[in-house]
């Protein structure tokens, strides 16, 4: 090849890889990151008393029976069996703001709606095979909470033997006040607990008749999950379940925490 035609090669490769090099100076971050999601999906998120942050939700955990009233009114033995748990979407969150009544629409599919009022904790990091008493340095801080439940489909599912998630993880199933951080209202270890249906007390109990503390139910769950940040626990529910209609308005209330309410539309 003569002298002058490799010159101008070399000088076309050159000018080539200068405007490569410019071209990706120039495109946009999101095309040199790789793949897009071809839809967002919107994060679950939960208010938090007193801050402008909100707490991301990574899991919804809920444990079964863990009060013994309610473990014989569910037919099973209260005398401490292995803690049992399940899983909600997290986006089956409903917020409640503190001070309102909010709109909770009945679900479809069930006749026989129940209320559960629970502590709810929020984990700010987790682990694995976490010590009971290192558990509660995890915990972020605790709201009122709601696990409402098809009674009528779990119930039968269990009759047959099958997964009954259908009676607990549909859309609005997990109720939920605000956020209060530990630094502010400290840990929960007792304090009474109850629910009232139109004005009429129907669940009351105290969070020392839980079977398994909080600190018990992470270090259970982390013998199972890794835990991490976002993780929420819903702690288990006292006895007196019961079922609610379209109109009912229900009020929770956790000794140490502003009350929560919503109306069945």
């Amino acid at each position: 090849m003569a002298p002058t035609s490799r010159r101008n090669l070399l000088a076309g490769a050159g000018s080539m890889a200068a405007a490569a090099a410019i071209m990706a100076e120039t495109r946009p971050a999101a095309a040199q990151a790789g793949p897009k999601p071809i839809f967002a999906v919107p994060a679950t998120t939960i208010p938090i008393v007193g801050e402008q942050g909100v707490f991301p939700v990574r899991r919804i955990y809920c444990i079964g029976r863990n009060y013994a009233a309610h473990a014989i009114e569910r037919g099973s033995d209260p005398n401490r069996e292995p803690p049992f748990f399940f899983q909600k979407p997290t986006d089956a969150i409903q917020n409640v703001a503190v001070g309102e009544v909010a709109d909770h629409p009945y679900p479809s599919l069930t006749k026989n709606y129940h209320h559960e009022v629970e502590l709810v904790a929020a984990l700010k990091s987790g682990g694995t095979n976490i010590p009971a008493e290192q558990a509660l340095d995890h915990v972020y801080g605790y709201a009122l909470g709601l696990d409402m439940t098809r009674r009528d489909l779990q119930n039968g599912m269990a009759a047959e033997k099958k997964p009954w998630e259908i009676g607990k993880s549909f859309d609005h199933a997990a109720v939920l006040g605000p956020i209060h951080p530990v630094a502010k209202v400290g840990h929960f270890t007792k304090g009474a607990i109850s629910l009232a249906v139109n004005g009429t007390v129907r669940q009351n109990s105290d969070l020392t008749k839980m079977i398994w503390s909080v600190a018990e139910q992470i270090a259970k769950l982390s013998e199972a999950f890794e835990l991490k940040a976002g993780d929420i626990i819903y702690s288990g529910t006292p006895e007196n379940v019961g079922p609610v209609v379209k109109g009912d308005v229900l009020l929770c209330k956790l000794e140490g925490l502003p009350d929560m309410s919503i109306k069945i539309v």
